[in-house]
């Protein structure tokens, strides 16, 4: 078969963007999780962006994430009803096995979605070239640039994040309380 005819899917998967929200709904921690790793533009359904979204606000907000608030906050930001229907919202936390699993599910979001920015990428360089009309220093330059700014959105594991060293660094001042007779710090 010829390849061109062949319509390509770009690289996702519902499951895992279901796993995500319906974690998030699930368990506060699993919303901070997902959060430290993605952005609503990492979803492919972009209904899921949308709910991601909107529960990233409503933990903002410091309000609780769960059917109901979750409806509130998508009533208010105009989305079709099908979006915040019970039914909808509870199929999505009925699919999640365990929010235990938030961040794995999220970093396999976070994957397609740079294989996604990849493929756009590469199929902007392969235009220009086929163009001709630039010249090869540009092209070059651009790749690279282009290249670079997906590695840096990819995110790294070298980051701790922030709640970790918080509860250390409090699980520290209240060991230091505890001790008798040496000088705890100011």
């Amino acid at each position: 078969m010829d390849e061109s005819l062949i319509k390509k899917v770009l690289p996702h998967s519902p499951e895992a963007e279901q796993s995500v929200i319906g974690s998030m709904i699930m368990d506060g921690e699993a919303v901070l999780a997902a959060s430290e790793l993605l952005v609503p533009d990492d979803f492919y359904g972009k209904q899921y962006g949308v709910l991601f979204e909107a529960i990233t606000e409503l933990s903002e907000e410091a309000k609780p994430v769960d059917l109901v608030t979750l409806r509130d906050k998508l009533k208010e930001k105009d989305v079709p009803q099908e979006l915040y229907s019970i039914e909808f919202l509870g199929n999505l936390v009925k699919s999640v096995p365990t929010s235990a699993n938030a961040r794995y599910y999220a970093g396999i979001v976070k994957e397609k979605s740079v294989l996604r920015s990849l493929i756009r990428v590469s199929e902007s360089i392969a235009n220009e070239c086929y163009l001709d009309k630039e010249r090869l220093d540009t092209i070059l330059e651009e790749t690279e640039k282009k290249v670079f700014d997906i590695v840096q959105k990819r995110g790294s594991s070298d980051f701790i994040p922030i709640r970790d060293i918080v509860i250390q660094s409090l699980d520290n001042i209240e060991a230091a309380s505890r001790r008798k007779g040496s000088v705890t710090g100011i």
